[in-house]
């Protein structure tokens, strides 16, 4: 690579994601600007394959590495480059891409280069759940569980996740957790405990809506045990940015907790499960990372969130323009009674 060029190497996971991967390889060569960046492309052969690549591009003195994929290879990619002057890009092909989002990074391939093309860098915090780093959430609970039984479901994409999340809803049983930080110990039964160093799960769920990725804070959002009639509220609040309004959520903001539970169980950091013990130890680290991020805001609200992708998915409906949030909602609502005519037949 010449000395006096930006070093990218781009990595690409061939199993993750929505897009079509050869077509994004096609639109790198045809977009990024060869005056001022060089490139390279490497494909992910096995799990952690990621974590090495990312790795040698850092001892190897390159500026940026760039993760084509979703949010199990933007954590592989980003865990190496932690404390580096190497910054992470994103071009965003997962099931749902919390961490892009949060940095508004542009869900359209074609955008996403551009943004790497600008070089525009962040500098941002990062997590830790036991030692394994994360950078948008993690959490025990519900969330969790779901996130094992994905893994475990061999399929990806947005409706097995929705399938699995619907199906699990109706038998999972809240447990109880004692949260400790600095101001002392709290008690909680719970449904599920989400830190959030980013807002958002991924598909604008935003289960942490005032989370920042700068404040050196996590943001804990505890999702109390809540009925079906709450079902709807709930659902509506969590891609709203409002969830944190809700009577059966509780909101902590530390750098440090512990979480005690009864028995071992399943973890989850940026969605990929984790089986782990009794103990749990998160904490947020400042400005560890450095990230290519957008330089502009958007110009217009992101409508497609996930209960909008479902409306549209079973409904056939692709609306566009200022029609659509009148629509939208009498969609959202419609939806919610649907679902809870069919989630009161199975109590």
């Amino acid at each position: 690579m010449t000395e006096n060029k930006n070093k990218i190497v781009f990595v690409v996971n061939p199993i993750s994601g929505t897009h079509g991967k050869k077509a994004i390889l096609k639109w790198i060569e045809e977009r990024i600007d060869c005056s001022v960046h060089e490139y390279s492309i490497v494909r992910t052969e096995y799990a952690g394959h990621a974590t090495q690549i990312a790795a040698t591009a850092v001892r190897e003195g390159v500026n940026m590495v760039v993760a084509i994929g979703g949010d199990g290879t933007i954590n592989e990619i980003a865990r190496s480059l932690v404390h580096t002057d190497t910054a992470l890009g994103i071009i965003p092909c997962g099931s749902g891409n919390g961490l892009a989002r949060h940095l508004r990074i542009p869900m359209e391939p074609k955008a996403a280069i551009d943004v790497i093309n600008s070089n525009h860098r962040l500098c941002i915090d990062y997590g830790k759940i036991n030692n394994v780093p994360f950078f948008c959430t993690c959490g025990v609970g519900f969330d969790a569980f779901v996130s094992l039984k994905f893994a475990d479901s061999g399929k990806r994409g947005l409706l097995t996740y929705l399938e699995n999340t619907l199906h699990e809803s109706l038998t999972y049983q809240p447990e109880t957790y004692e949260i400790e930080n600095e101001e002392g110990t709290m008690k909680f039964k719970a449904f599920l405990i989400a830190c959030g160093n980013a807002s958002q799960y991924g598909n604008n769920a935003y289960i942490a809506p005032h989370a920042s990725l700068t404040d050196g804070l996590m943001d804990v959002t505890i999702l109390e045990p809540f009925t079906v009639l709450d079902v709807p509220s709930l659902s509506f609040q969590l891609f709203n940015k409002t969830i944190d309004q809700n009577s059966r959520i509780k909101t902590i903001r530390a750098k440090k907790i512990k979480i005690h539970r009864a028995s071992d169980g399943v973890l989850h950091f940026d969605g990929d499960p984790l089986m782990a013990g009794k103990e749990l130890e998160v904490e947020i680290i400042p400005k560890g990372l450095y990230v290519v991020a957008s330089e502009k805001k958007k110009e217009k609200t992101e409508n497609e969130n996930l209960l909008q992708v479902i409306s549209n998915y079973f409904s056939g409906l692709h609306l566009k323009g200022e029609e659509m949030l009148a629509k939208q909602q009498n969609q959202l609502f419609e939806l919610n009674r649907n679902l809870l005519r069919k989630l009161s037949k199975k109590q």
